[in-house]
């Protein structure tokens, strides 16, 4: 489990060379494996193969559970785990589990403060490359992922999958304890919390816990005193959205 193979640009270090080379492009950008039908690029060949069944809408290994169909087996093997509950990946420092090795890895960034995604055009740092590539959106305006029944886009195909859930009513996300049902993984894992009492989410500057990240968010605007809620109509500004919609019905009934 030696890790030899160092990065002279971060210095993330790597068990195998290959894996160091791929890593090297999340810095230069080289995308050298081309689709031949749309001319898209990736980093990895393996990433190529898995893009092209967009095209074939190839998915030859079917969950024998619920039906769902994966362009890929490695793809089955973790959906199988929502199944199962199975999370066999596990943080070493606070012993928090996961169904995929790459969400503990960007876990463990939480810890480190590790961001070594940064964008080249604002200079925002990101623990994740996907993330980073979502966030490049942003300065492009591009919208890749389009629904195909009422044709509205977005940014990463997670909204996208989400999207299509409003037309077909699908909530495939069920708690294991009282059975509610949502739409939304993360929705379903900020239920799951009213069950456990569980507060993951501290403030680093009073302390307080929160069962949502947006709870937090909001709280450490009592700290900032920022308001970035801002009227379109008068100027006057607010720290919750809330607050804002609740102040713009008083110009309505002017």
């Amino acid at each position: 489990g030696e890790k030899h193979f160092e990065c002279n640009q971060c210095g993330k270090a790597f068990t195998r060379c290959s894996n160091l080379q791929y890593h090297k492009r999340t810095h230069t950008g080289e995308k050298p494996d081309e689709c031949n039908q749309c001319g898209k690029g990736f980093a990895r060949s393996s990433h190529l193969q898995y893009h092209k069944t967009t095209h074939t809408g190839e998915k030859p290994y079917e969950c024998n559970q619920c039906g769902k169909a994966f362009a890929w087996h490695s793809y089955l093997q973790i959906h199988k785990r929502t199944h199962t509950g199975e999370k066999p990946y596990e943080c070493n420092q606070c012993d928090k589990a996961f169904a995929q090795h790459s969400h503990l890895q960007y876990h463990k960034r939480t810890h480190t403060g590790e961001k070594p995604y940064e964008c080249n055009q604002c200079g925002k740092a990101f623990g994740q490359h996907s993330a980073l590539q979502i966030h490049k959106r942003t300065h492009t305006g591009e919208k890749p992922y389009e629904c195909n029944q009422c044709g509205k886009a977005f940014v990463c195909h997670g909204d996208l999958q989400r999207h299509k859930r409003t037309h077909t009513g699908e909530k495939p996300h069920e708690c294991n304890q009282c059975g509610k049902a949502f739409a939304d993984h993360s929705d379903l894992q900020n239920h799951k919390r009213t069950h456990t009492g569980e507060k993951p989410y501290e403030c680093n500057q009073c302390f307080k816990a929160f069962s949502h990240h947006s709870n937090l968010k909001r709280h450490k605007l009592t700290h900032t005193g920022e308001k970035p809620y801002e009227c379109n109509q008068c100027g006057k500004a607010f720290s919750r959205n809330s607050n804002l919609q609740r102040h713009k019905k008083t110009h309505t009934r002017e």
